[in-house]
């Protein structure tokens, strides 16, 4: 029998490794201690997929299936590398008595374990060997399961560089023999930005994704949140941890009512906020008021003002109730504490609804040279929407087309044509 995989197996196979390889290449790396072998033995285990699932069929669980061919092959390259004997040091004494490997359709995960595995994921790969590039750019990599075009289109930066990035890093990791875990003390607390960067990141594709068919990458959305909630709990005295939960908790909360039946964006405007999930609304607030009583008489940092920020859109009741004023306040004062061209872009947003049109689309002309904005879609997709406030029509229509040119995201480029037909 052929087993030349069929369009709908290979669909699935890919789909499955998708939203399944973070916590293969975590997996793994406990094992191998290397987390660029590890994504070669996840990216063996997707060919095996392909190979005998024409054949045999999609199992019941592939994930499974697929973390128990890539432990087995960790297993088997581990016996082959170093004698038996030395490397069960590194590896675990349970290894020298436990049983033959199981068959992979027979292995459930261990929710537990996986969350482990992908916190000590994230600490490595935020290790102070790598820039901050490099960190945030290999952990979306391998935990968020971003291609190099997905990352380069989040870093407003050339794929060429990204993939470079890449390589160097895991290099030298494994040069450097950084270990696999999550470090304490000190070496914890140097790595944190990194590692609140990178959940951020992965939450943000995840909830709006950059390229593909897709608006929403759920997966995505809850490895992120689990990461934050594990933090909180691992860091109970970091306000900025407590901040990144807080916002992700309420972002999360409204994922539900961003899309509608055919899987089309829904804009906040437009949402039905009833289906907006209250208990993580809730969840959201207690994580916020936790940050801003850890943090006291402290400034805010970036992730309790965007969580503030957040706040102040699930409190309305009504899209026209919405405190803009306060939103826009905030936004400069983030401005300040992190600045960047994106910050700037939402602030003048907030501007145009506390202040008008004009005034927001003062700030956006002001950000039309700035290089990180050359080739993002919503510079001109923000200005479109200011021209046609103030009945400028014609020029809205062309900044709509430049939108769409450069939006990568099927179901956004369907929302932007829409508008462009409603002017």
């Amino acid at each position: 029998m052929s087993t030349e995989p069929t369009a709908p197996t290979t669909h699935a196979v890919e789909t499955v490794f998708r939203i399944e390889s973070p916590r293969i290449i975590a997996g793994v790396a406990r094992i191998v201690r290397d987390v660029g072998i590890a994504e070669e033995l996840a990216q063996d285990a997707l060919v095996a997929a392909l190979e005998q699932w024409p054949e045999s069929g999609v199992p019941d669980n592939p994930g499974a299936w697929l973390m128990a061919t890539a432990r087995r092959r960790a297993i088997d390259l581990v016996r082959r590398r170093e004698t038996y004997a030395r490397k069960l040091a590194e590896v675990g004494r349970d290894l020298e008595t436990a049983p033959p490997a199981p068959d992979p359709g027979d292995l459930v995960d261990d929710p537990d374990a996986i969350d482990d595995d992908l916190l000590r994921l994230v600490f490595t790969a935020c290790h102070p060997v790598l820039s901050p590039e490099a960190r945030t750019t290999l952990t979306l990599r391998l935990l968020g399961g971003l291609t190099t075009a997905e990352i380069a289109r989040a870093y407003l930066t050339a794929e060429a560089t990204v993939a470079q990035r890449v390589v160097r890093a895991k290099r030298t990791l494994a040069t450097k023999g950084v270990p696999f875990e999550v470090p304490t003390g000190p070496d914890r607390d140097a790595r944190l930005g990194s590692v609140l960067d990178v959940i951020y990141l992965i939450f943000n594709e995840g909830y709006a994704a950059t390229a593909g068919d897709d608006w929403l990458r759920p997966a995505l959305c809850e490895d992120a949140l689990r990461l934050a909630r594990v933090l909180a709990g691992l860091m109970p005295k970091e306000p900025e941890v407590h901040g990144l939960a807080a916002l992700l908790e309420i972002q999360a909360a409204r994922a539900a009512a961003r899309t509608g039946p055919g899987g089309e964006p829904v804009l906040l405007k437009d949402q039905n906020r009833s289906r907006w999930n209250q208990p993580l609304i809730r969840r959201g607030y207690e994580a916020l008021a936790r940050a801003e009583s850890v943090a006291g008489e402290g400034a805010p940092g970036p992730y309790v003002l965007q969580a503030a920020i957040a706040a102040c859109h699930v409190r309305a009741v009504r899209y026209e109730e919405t405190d803009w004023r306060r939103i826009a306040a905030l936004y400069g004062i983030l401005a300040v504490r992190a600045p960047s061209p994106v910050v700037e872009l939402n602030r003048a947003v907030a501007v145009s609804m506390a202040e008008g049109p004009a005034a927001g689309l003062a700030l956006v002309d002001a950000l039309s040279a700035e290089p990180a904005l050359k080739d993002y879609h919503l510079l001109p997709s923000v200005r479109a929407d200011l021209l046609a406030r103030l009945g400028r029509d014609a020029e809205a229509r062309t900044e709509l087309e430049r939108a769409i040119a450069l939006t990568r995201n099927e179901p956004e480029r369907k929302l932007l044509r829409a508008r462009l037909t409603g002017l």
